[in-house]
């Protein structure tokens, strides 16, 4: 991966706000677009263009397309140094804030089983999708 690739990624807030959002762990586009409140057109573009880059894998499970960072070892220093400083930063942010509480109310049990295995989807929360 091309460091170019990673700075080209960054300079949005939308495809900040969804690595963010996958540092957590996967989502599928469904529960992007509920906590990010965009269309789904929109969140599939910016998921699209991270995927093409590297920085996102997708697999489709059922209905569901789920999308997340690539596989710890996969990523290589500058991706984790860049998702590292993003995490940093975002954490005394006010938007990333509110994506990480609305991610936390969204009702993950209706996800496919790599996003439930992952974000506890037992819990009940607020419907999403």
């Amino acid at each position: 991966m091309r460091l170019v690739h990673i700075y080209q990624c960054l300079c949005d807030e939308t495809r900040l706000r969804l690595l963010h959002l996958l540092l957590r762990g996967p989502l599928c586009v469904c529960h992007l677009q509920a906590v990010l409140g965009e269309p789904q057109v929109k969140i599939s573009k910016h998921l699209g263009y991270l995927k093409t880059r590297g920085l996102v894998t997708a697999k489709r499970e059922g209905n569901w397309m789920v999308y997340a960072l690539p596989a710890e070892q996969a990523r290589s220093a500058e991706l984790k140094a860049n998702l590292a400083c993003l995490q940093d930063c975002a954490s005394e942010n006010a938007v990333f804030k509110r994506d990480l509480a609305r991610l936390g109310k969204i009702d993950l049990a209706c996800a496919p089983a790599a996003v439930a295995e992952v974000c506890g989807a037992g819990r009940r929360r607020a419907r999403c999708c």
